[in-house]
């Protein structure tokens, strides 16, 4: 009898449930889809919520006749952005766990199933987020890219807080599920963050000790990119500063413990970020985005070896005529030149 109450016991502690959380913000085009991909989840979740952040088109109508059939809640709130409308759809969920949508993504029908095995087996303990896989598309949804993660130079799970410092976390919200537990522990988005407010979320959840499991040949998400996506916009630039700026305070370099956060990891990923910002605007005589750049490459500069500093410094003037000038392609010789660290010469 003793047994019998201690296996319900047990199988009382690994039920999870699941709420969809889904911010909405003019997605119109796209957010049937990504609904319908939610609804036809092979384990379905308990939870759809359906955050509309200011909308002014008729994505929020699409949602109301959808929720006409299925159990989907529609909250309005006026616009605060994807952080704000994130939080609000967690706050107002009851589940153990969130799953993550953005309104032009997909899931794959068994997202969930996928997502929930780690955390129902209890394979890995403390465990605070599972994420997986995903497969890159195009804004009409064909395909560009199976496996995406796997093209890429980033280390996953990344174990160690040099690793989550020196390159982007590159978890995709949607292709994740976090412990609520853990989310409310680290303290929700960041709502300054319009872009790196998932970057920044995960690497609060690694910092307070929780246990990230990767699944690595199974996508779960279809990531739509295209030249209207939040990774190509002035608010990505503009978030990539603050988030520069809240690291730099968070991790200052240890010199006693010989770990240096900022000088050997922070600043040379967000040097290289916006250097190619810098570059691309260049490339596509995009002047507001360069001079962005510039700006954002002077002010990291500052944390830099101090003879790059100074060459910076000093190349400062002629830059800011050349990018905009007909001579505007030799400001990037000029930039790698001022950038480059100099080794010292052996005697």
């Amino acid at each position: 009898m003793l047994q019998a109450i201690e296996r319900l016991d047990y199988t009382s502690k690994i039920k999870i449930s699941v709420a969809a959380i889904i911010p909405l913000y003019n997605g119109a085009p796209f957010i049937r889809e990504s609904l319908e991909s939610v609804i036809s989840q092979s384990e379905p979740v308990e939870e759809i919520i359906v955050v509309n952040d200011g909308s002014t088109d008729d994505g929020a109508e699409i949602v109301r006749e959808l929720a006409k059939h299925y159990p989907i809640h529609l909250i309005t709130q006026t616009n605060g952005g994807i952080g704000s409308a994130r939080n609000r759809g967690i706050a107002e969920c009851k589940s153990t766990h969130i799953a993550l949508l953005d309104q032009d993504d997909i899931w794959y029908c068994d997202h969930i199933e996928v997502l929930k095995k780690p955390f129902v087996s209890q394979s890995v303990a403390n465990l605070g987020v599972v994420y997986a896989n995903l497969d890159r598309i195009d804004l009409s949804g064909r395909m560009v890219c199976h496996n995406f993660l796997d093209q890429l130079p980033n280390i996953h799970p990344k174990v160690s807080l040099i690793q989550c410092l020196s390159q982007d976390m590159f978890i995709l919200p949607g292709a994740s599920l976090i412990d609520r537990e853990a989310f409310s522990k680290v303290g929700r988005f960041d709502e300054r963050l319009s872009g790196y407010e998932d970057d920044d979320l995960f690497l609060r959840i690694f910092s307070a000790g929780y246990r990230m499991h990767y699944i690595r040949k199974k996508s779960v998400l279809k990531w739509r990119i295209y030249s209207g996506s939040t990774s190509y916009s002035a608010k990505m630039s503009k978030s990539r500063m603050i988030y520069f700026r809240k690291l730099i305070n968070l991790y200052p370099d240890e010199p006693r413990l010989h770990l240096f956060w900022a000088r050997d990891a922070i600043v040379p990923r967000f040097f290289g970020l916006v250097q190619h910002d810098f570059v691309e605007g260049l490339r596509f005589r995009d002047l507001p985005r360069v001079t962005q750049a510039w700006s954002d490459i002077q002010e990291i500069s500052t944390f830099m070896h101090k003879s790059i500093s100074r060459r910076i410094k000093l190349v400062a003037p002629l830059m800011g005529l050349l990018y905009r000038s007909p001579f505007r392609s030799l400001t990037r010789g000029l930039l790698s030149f001022a950038s480059r660290r100099r080794r010292k010469k052996r005697k």
